[in-house]
Parts: C-alpha cells; sequence; structure tokens
C-alpha cells in the first residue's frame, strides 16, 4: 500500500491529491484540518461539509501559506488585495472543502489506515531522514517542533492523507480506455496534411484613397473607445532602501581596507597547488618509507608503485587550502616545497606523504581598482542596519502630516515625481515610466489609492520601504477627434486592407473550388503558389502560421479556403492531401497516447465524484467568516 502512495505522488493523482494535500503537509509545512492545532481557535467555521467543519483558522493559515509560496515562486511580495484579484482566497477554500469532502466519504465508508501503514509511510518520507538515509527521529521531532505541530495532530493528518489517496485510487484505478477513443486522438494527433498556398500581401490590397471627412468622422464616432485615453495619475514616490540610504563617500579608507584585506579571495584567486599522496597504515610505516626516499634507495613514484598506486589513484588534484578536506593535509600541503616529499601527516584516513608538483601563485586585484566596490557594500550593510531607525524617524513624520517633500528633505532622501502615468506604467507618450520601483504592487497600490489618502509604506524587493502620494488624477475619457485624427485615419487604412484582401481571398478561394489551377490564380493576382507538405496541426511552417494551418486541417481535401498571414496579409490554399499511418495498438506512441487519455479521464471522473459526494453531503459556507479569515470585510 505504501508504495501504491509514492506512486501515486508522482502520478495525476500527486497532482489532484498530493499536490493539493499531502504537499501543503510536508513541502510547506503548513497543515490544514488538525484538530489538536486549531482547536482553539473557536467554534466560528467559514464551511462545513455533511459534519466536517472546516475552521476559520485552518483557512487563514492554508490562505497566508499560499500567498508566501506564491511571493516566493514570483520572487517579489504579492499583497492581500493582489491575492484576492487572482481568486486565491477562494481556490484555498476550493481546495480546503474537496479535502473536507473525501475526509467524511472516507468516515461514511469506515475506510481507516493501520497504525503500522501510517508510521512506515511517516519513516519513508525523505524530509525526516537523517544523514546516513534512514529515519531520524530527532529529526523527526524537531521538523514538527520548528513548524510548531505536535506529533499527535502530524499523525492524524497522515492518517487522512493516506485514506484520501486510497480512496481517489480506488475510485480512479484502471480505468478503460475504449479502442475507439484511442483511434480518435492517434487520427486527430498524427495526420499530416500538404496544401498547396500563396500570400496575398499589404500591397495587393492596390492605392488606399484618403478618406472622406465624413468617413473619418463615422469611423472615429462607431469606434470611439478605442481612442479613449486612459486614467493617468500624478505620484510622488519617496524611496528608502540600501542603496538611496548608502553614503559610500564616507567610509574611511581605513575601514575599506580593512574589509578589503578580510576577504581577500573575493578580488582574485587564492594560491593553487597540484598535490600527491601515499596513504599509509600507520606513521612508522610512512616514517620508513620517507627515510628509503631519502637515502635515494627509492623514489616518491616507485613507493606509489610498490604499493599498487597508479597516476590516477597518486594524484590528489589541484586544490586551494580552502578547498581540502583534511585541515592536516592542507596545512602541509601549503606549507612544503615544490616537488619536496613532506613528513608523514596525521590525516583523517591515516598517515600520508605529500608531494606538491605545481604551484598557481595567488593573484588578487589592488585595492584601487576595487575600492568603490568595497565602500559601496560597507555604505549599504552600514544603511541596512540603520533602515529600520530611518523608516520609524519617517512613519512618525507621517503620522504628523508632514508632506514627503519635507520628509525626504530632511532625511536626506530624494523624493520621485512622476507627472503622469498610467495602470499599466506607461506615460501619455505611450514610454514606459522608468521612475516607478516594484511596478506590479507599486502600481496597484498606486491605482487603489486616492488623492490625500494616508497610504500605508510599500516593502521593496530590495528589503526597503515606498512611501507615496497620488497628487492629481486624470480620469479616463475619449480622446476628441482632433486629438487622434492621424490614429483613426491609419486604423481607417488598415481596416480597409484588410477588407480588400480578404474580398481578394474570398474571389480566389472560389475560383478554386470551381476548378482553376491555384498556379494560375495566383498567377492572375500577381503572386507565387507552392505546396507545403508535412503540415501538422497547432504548428505553423513554410510561412503558413499556427492559424493558417488551423485552417487547412478544418478544411476537406480538395477543397480550398483562405486564413490570416504575417500581419495584414492573408493566404489562400487549397488541400491537396492528407495521411493518417495505421494505428497500432501496442506501440510506444499508442500506449502514450492511451495513458494521457486515461489521465485526463481520470480527473474527470474524480472531479464528478467529489461534486457528487459534496451534494449528498451538504455544503454550507459561512460568508461573514470566510470575509474575516482572510483579511476583513471586501
Amino acid at each position: 500500500m505504501l508504495q501504491g502512495f509514492r506512486a501515486a505522488s508522482q502520478s495525476w493523482l500527486g497532482k489532484i491529491v498530493v499536490t493539493v494535500v499531502f504537499g501543503l503537509l510536508i513541502a510547506g509545512l503548513a497543515i490544514f484540518g488538525i484538530g489538536d492545532i486549531f482547536r482553539g481557535g473557536g467554534s466560528n467555521n467559514v464551511a462545513t461539509v455533511g459534519s466536517t467543519p472546516i475552521p476559520a483558522e485552518a483557512l487563514r493559515t492554508a490562505y497566508q501559506n499560499q500567498i508566501q509560496r506564491l511571493s516566493r515562486q514570483s520572487r517579489r511580495p504579492i499583497t492581500p488585495d493582489q491575492a484576492k484579484a487572482l481568486g486565491l482566497d477562494r481556490q484555498v477554500l476550493a481546495q480546503l472543502i474537496t479535502e473536507a469532502s473525501l475526509d467524511q466519504k472516507t468516515r461514511d465508508l469506515g475506510l481507516r489506515i493501520p497504525d503500522a501503514a501510517v508510521i512506515r509511510l511517516i519513516q519513508e518520507e525523505p524530509a525526516f531522514k537523517g544523514p546516513g538515509g534512514a529515519f531520524d527521529v530527532n529529526t523527526f521531532r524537531d521538523t514538527l517542533r520548528q513548524a510548531g505541530l505536535t506529533e499527535q495532530g502530524f499523525v492524524q493528518e497522515q492518517r487522512a492523507v493516506a485514506a484520501r489517496l486510497q480512496l481517489a485510487e480506488a475510485i480512479t484505478a484502471e480505468l478503460p480506455v475504449s479502442l475507439a477513443a484511442r483511434e480518435a486522438i492517434h487520427r486527430y494527433t498524427s495526420e499530416r496534411r500538404a496544401a498547396a498556398s500563396f500570400t496575398l500581401p499589404e500591397a495587393a490590397a492596390g492605392e488606399i484613397p484618403a478618406p472622406s471627412e465624413d468617413e473619418v468622422t463615422t469611423f472615429y464616432t462607431e469606434r470611439k473607445s478605442a481612442f479613449r485615453a486612459p486614467e493617468y495619475r500624478a505620484v510622488t514616490l519617496l524611496i528608502l532602501d540600501p542603496a538611496t540610504l548608502a553614503k559610500p563617500d564616507a567610509v574611511p579608507e581605513a575601514e575599506a581596507r580593512a574589509r578589503y584585506e578580510a576577504e581577500q579571495t573575493r578580488f582574485g584567486t587564492p594560491e593553487k597547488r597540484a598535490i600527491q599522496q601515499i596513504v599509509f597504515a600507520n606513521e612508522a610505516d610512512a616514517t620508513a618509507a620517507l627515510a628509503r626516499i631519502r637515502s635515494g634507495e627509492v623514489t616518491f613514484d616507485q613507493v606509489a608503485t610498490e604499493r599498487g598506486l597508479d597516476a590516477k589513484a597518486l594524484d590528489l588534484g589541484t586544490f586551494a587550502k580552502s578547498e581540502l578536506f583534511d585541515p592536516a593535509v592542507a596545512e602541509a600541503a601549503f606549507a612544503a616545497e615544490p616537488n619536496a616529499v613532506s613528513e608523514p601527516v596525521k590525516g583523517r584516513f591515516g598517515a600520508v606523504l605529500l608531494r606538491v608538483t605545481s604551484v598557481q601563485p595567488a593573484a588578487r586585484k589592488p585595492f584601487e581598482a576595487v575600492a568603490g566596490e568595497v565602500r559601496t557594500e560597507i555604505a549599504r550593510d552600514k544603511a541596512r542596519d540603520g533602515l529600520e531607525k530611518v523608516h520609524d524617524a519617517i512613519e512618525d513624520q507621517r503620522a504628523g502630516a508632514k508632506p514627503l517633500a519635507d520628509i525626504a528633505r530632511e532625511q536626506g532622501l530624494s523624493l520621485v515625481t512622476v507627472p503622469a502615468v498610467d495602470a499599466q506604467g506607461r506615460d501619455p507618450q505611450g514610454k514606459a515610466v522608468e521612475a516607478v520601483p516594484d511596478k506590479d504592487a507599486t502600481l496597484a497600490a498606486i491605482f487603489r489609492s486616492d488623492m490625500g489618502a494616508d497610504n500605508e509604506a510599500l516593502r521593496t524587493r530590495s528589503g526597503g520601504y515606498l512611501w507615496y502620494d497620488v497628487t492629481k488624477v486624470d480620469p479616463a475619457h475619449d480622446k476628441p477627434l482632433a486629438e487622434v485624427r492621424d490614429a483613426v485615419v491609419a486604423q481607417w487604412k488598415a481596416d480597409e486592407v484588410s477588407r480588400r484582401l480578404a474580398a481578394k481571398a474570398r474571389e480566389a478561394t472560389e475560383r478554386l473550388d470551381k476548378g482553376e489551377a491555384i498556379e494560375a490564380v495566383a498567377t492572375s493576382l500577381g503572386q507565387e503558389a507552392r505546396t507545403v507538405t508535412d503540415l501538422a496541426r497547432g504548428r505553423g511552417k513554410d510561412g503558413l502560421t499556427a492559424e493558417s494551418v488551423a485552417r487547412v486541417f478544418a478544411t476537406p481535401v480538395a477543397k480550398a479556403g483562405a486564413a490570416s498571414g504575417e500581419g495584414t496579409a492573408r493566404v489562400v490554399f487549397r488541400v491537396t492531401s492528407a495521411t493518417v499511418p495505421a494505428f497500432v495498438p501496442g506501440a510506444a506512441g499508442a500506449v502514450s497516447v492511451e495513458q494521457q487519455y486515461r489521465t485526463a479521464l481520470a480527473d474527470d471522473v474524480l472531479a464528478q465524484y467529489i461534486a457528487d459526494v459534496q451534494k449528498q453531503a451538504g455544503v454550507s459556507v459561512n460568508e461573514a467568516a470566510f470575509r474575516r479569515a482572510i483579511g476583513g470585510e471586501y
């Protein structure tokens, strides 16, 4: 059974159940639904499935954990408002309802996982294995303690997860895939087509005369929303981060030189030595061998040969001192003269004789070449240490309603003024506004705010803070025709080109369907026809876009059609052939297709089963408790 659990975690079931449940349990170390952890949170449940409650604290913990995980994945902070906009709150609630539904059903069926199976499952979990690769009880307890979990609660949740997996496996195991379905999928995925085609470029539309004033006015009136100006906002930004707070010029030279000397390896390469070694069982044997070498009786290489060492085994490698695993060997090797045999060294694996065969001298950039970099690092470290103090001072000044401009001047910081920016970060000329840091989070906050609002500071990716004030709001509005006339005329001409090309393509298609040769039709339109073979669904080829190929596959053999080409161009084609290789049920490709279809089928079956369980058990959601749990009314 345990093998089944582990196999399930690698399959579609892992995506549905393990990723949702067990993945959140182990990978995130956030447990949802453990009674002895959440029981103290009160009886205010956000939802109930049958007789299975979902406590508010369980939802809150799961929701916050998902926000943190999404922030790590996107490498930027996700605000609660952004999480709600993404629907993350409802997704987490749906996950917990799914888990509760499976728990309810396992209880109804009397499904119970034996203690021995749960213990073995925990012991096989890689997160609880020690350095030797076996289950380590201290690692297990330390991991739970760091996550704030109890052993009893953890074991209970493990038992529930295993029961859910077993139930889901029983529902979806070995679902049959009909031969008809496999053949249909094979035909769809392996069919290849050939088509003769030609392209009508923009020039084929001919000369487009300038539109009349009435045509421009009518076009503008019908499409006024396409020329609408978005909302723009003027904003002032006060940015506090280690880079803006740092003062490299104030770092004394002595301090910079001390950092430079303490971190020499960063500014160059350390000395490296090529080392050979012979290992002996004891120090006496090593001493005797050294005496023979120094007397001239044998050489270092001959001693190695006597001990059955080839050149590969003799060479330890080329290392910097810090790279050598054995401290005693490192000290001896970097104290030895090149090509001389060392005194016996008591290494970790026995007594050794060493010989250094070559030395790569250390190389280091002079202080003057890196002084600016060193000073900047020191200044940023100091700024990082004092960042919170400055933050608190600015917050005190903000609480006193002091303007950002005055705060910036008193704190010695630069105030960034953005005259106009839209929600996508562009100015009225359509250029990106580079002055706004962390655009996704910052712009979202700016466009949620109002003029005169007391805004909370935002955390930046660099570890600092950003304060902002909206100083002007220019609402979205329709631009007058006089302001956008050139854009209206350009769009009118583009539409006219598309209309003319579509008409020409339609006429060409009708001629082809009446039996004319595609070469003759193409020549009459000043174009050249060509044949493209081995076309596959979803992939463009030889000038045919993916959309054109889709139209080729939607058109019967020997029939003609037209589709959009590159830019404003139109493609006219005639399907010349369609081939499908023979279906061999036991072939590797057919087996893969069958497995993919079985996966999709299993997803649907399990989803339908869970929906039926919820329908029979009954699901109720306390919307007020839900809103409170995820961060307040909204």
